[in-house]
């Protein structure tokens, strides 16, 4: 019997080190090559705007696996190395550093990246984003001697931000184009009870209004001028408005790419060597009806996982129930279920009392859950959705009805 070829997995997140992960547990013997554009050891992303930033969590306890679990599984990690361009023909891709591997299969694990600013200004030190550790290292040492920081952008990493630069006595100030925060994420009723939320953090909330200019001094940031003409005053600017797929290196091979690069329900690309996971890939999904791209942990394991089952010739198939969370404050944000779709919420529990749930109803079909300090919902929640199991709006809304019961049931 041959041995098996060579698999390249380009990305080194959650993504790209769990599919590592599930190949040597779905017992794949042959040479895993991850490459990782970052010159740090693969780590755990979503603690960067808040746990990383509060200095609760540092550079070495968000190592993915340890650093000892590479060599021990014998992966091999090529950081600081970047995959510039895939030879289908050949199979091979070619390295940064003028080194070709030859493949297998590929696997594109390489995220996304945030979208263009329309306003001028992001050359100006004091502008960042937060990618990656470097990132959030420049922020949380700006953030120690900062008075005013503006967040441009009501996302989930804005706000989380925000309240942490909040908590540490900064004046902050987000500004947001669309009329509520989290806006395409979630129901108005958690939008406008986290705009409440930040408002009592000590946040200044402008919705509804766009930025029309960084304005600096002596290539500082000073202030951000918005599309109203106020302007605020700014040490830090957070820039957050969304991000892309990076899909460039997929494109450029050929592959087919639409918002993501487009698989099937095995993570497939249009080139069958090639798999993509993660931030990146535009996959089928069965709880949205239709293809789309998921940006959470939950769905780049997930997939991660399936990719690994098939090339172990194993059956692969993603059919994971979707679901986020984001830690604001003391709030503790869980979602099971895509919000899409839905023509009917129902509260169950009181939101005075930051512990409640919103039940998302579609046709009256439940189809997303939305916990605020509430984890048992959500776990209730994500057996109820995944399962299809049938629950009322009355139901899901009385307090006396026991949704765990329904969950734990078996069907007749």
């Amino acid at each position: 019997m041959s041995e098996p070829g060579r698999i390249v997995i380009v990305g080194a997140g959650h993504a790209g080190v769990q599919a590592a992960a599930s190949l040597r547990d779905e017992g794949f013997a042959g040479p895993i090559v991850l490459v990782s554009e970052d010159r740090h050891a693969p780590y755990q992303r979503p603690p960067l705007s808040k746990a990383y930033m509060k200095g609760e969590a540092t550079a070495d306890s968000l190592v993915l696996r340890g650093h000892a679990w590479y060599p021990e599984k014998q992966v091999d990690l090529m950081l600081g190395e970047r995959v510039v361009e895939i030879d289908r023909a050949a199979k091979s891709v070619k390295l940064a550093s003028g080194r070709s591997l030859d493949y297998a299969h590929v696997v594109l694990a390489t995220g996304a990246e945030p979208r263009p600013a329309p306003f001028s200004g992001m050359e100006l030190a004091g502008v960042l984003l937060l990618r990656d550790l470097e990132d959030a290292e420049k922020l949380k040492q700006r953030l120690a001697n900062a008075g005013h920081v503006v967040v441009v952008g009501a996302g989930f990493i804005g706000l989380e931000f925000a309240a942490t630069a909040a908590s540490k006595g900064c004046d902050v100030q987000v500004v947001e184009v669309a009329p509520r925060v989290m806006g395409r994420a979630v129901s108005k009723a958690i939008s406008d009870f986290y705009a409440e939320a930040h408002r009592t953090f000590g946040v200044h909330l402008h919705l509804g209004v766009g930025v029309s200019a960084l304005e600096g001094e002596d290539g500082r940031v000073r202030s951000v001028r918005l599309a109203d003409g106020r302007t605020l005053p700014a040490d830090i600017v957070l820039v957050g408005i969304g991000i892309l797929a990076n899909e460039r290196l997929a494109a450029s091979a050929g592959l087919s790419v639409d918002n993501g690069i487009v698989v099937d329900a095995a993570m497939t690309s249009s080139d069958p060597d090639i798999s993509a996971i993660g931030d990146c890939a535009a996959h089928p999904n069965v709880f949205a009806g239709r293809r789309i791209r998921l940006e959470s942990v939950q769905n780049a394991t997930d997939q991660a996982r399936v990719v690994a089952r098939k090339l172990a010739g194993k059956p692969a198939h993603y059919d994971a129930l979707p679901w986020f969370w984001s830690d604001q404050g003391d709030l503790k944000l869980q979602i099971a279920g895509l919000i899409e779709g839905c023509d009917q919420f129902v509260l169950r529990g009181e939101p005075s009392t930051r512990s409640f749930s919103v039940f998302g109803f579609s046709a009256g079909r439940l189809r997303v859950v939305e916990s605020v300090n509430r984890p048992a919902d959500h776990m209730i929640a994500r057996r109820l959705i995944a399962a299809g199991t049938a629950v009322s709006p009355e139901e899901a809304a009385d307090p006396r009805f026991d949704l765990k019961a329904r969950a734990m049931a078996k069907p007749a």
